[in-house]
């Protein structure tokens, strides 16, 4: 299989389903912050400790059913597809995560500067980039994707910051305090 396929040369791309699109689309835009994500969770993970490592590869796999998703629209293919899907329970372990983390942590008294170890700075990273992502897709309209894919982002931007806070509380490194 080739890598290139010049299909793109005029600044079009393909959406699963086959239609054709700007590569300006608010949609590809949309699931290219995803994409974006995606690739900083890797960073993340690439110097993360076992646990957090463990939990940035679901969270990765989890967002190309999001990314997957979103270049379908029709649903002509990702309904057929079970790793496709995110659903409540995907949520209901984030929001476990977040608590179990939480629970480590002392406890947020003011705002805190990103930074830190390099698996918590990344981590800070796409916690914005999922911030982003989150408005992306909101732009799309209620309608251009599932509800729960709009709570999923949101609840992961939330334990995204609680596992950068987690990296440098393990690692023994303070938080700076704004």
């Amino acid at each position: 299989m080739k890598i290139y396929t010049k299909t793109g040369d005029s600044g079009e791309t393909g959406l699963l389903g086959g239609a054709r699109v700007s590569k300006a689309a608010p949609r590809v835009a949309a699931y290219g912050d995803v994409d974006e994500l995606n690739a900083w969770l890797g960073v993340a993970r690439s110097t993360a400790d076992g646990a957090l490592a463990a939990m940035l590869d679901r969270l990765q796999r989890q967002l190309f059913a999001i990314g997957a998703r979103l270049a379908d629209p029709a649903g002509a293919v990702a309904n057929r597809v079970a790793k496709a899907a995110v659903s409540s329970e995907d949520i209901a372990q984030l929001e476990a995560w977040i608590d179990g983390l939480v629970e480590e942590l002392p406890p947020l008294r003011r705002f805190i500067l990103a930074g830190g170890v390099p698996t918590a700075a990344s981590l800070h990273v796409a916690r914005t980039v999922c911030r982003r992502a989150e408005r992306s897709v909101v732009a799309l309209g209620r309608d251009a994707v599932e509800s729960d894919v709009l709570v999923y982002l949101n609840r992961l931007s939330d334990l995204l910051f609680v596992m950068a806070r987690a990296a440098n509380h393990r690692s023994g490194v303070a938080e700076a305090e704004w």
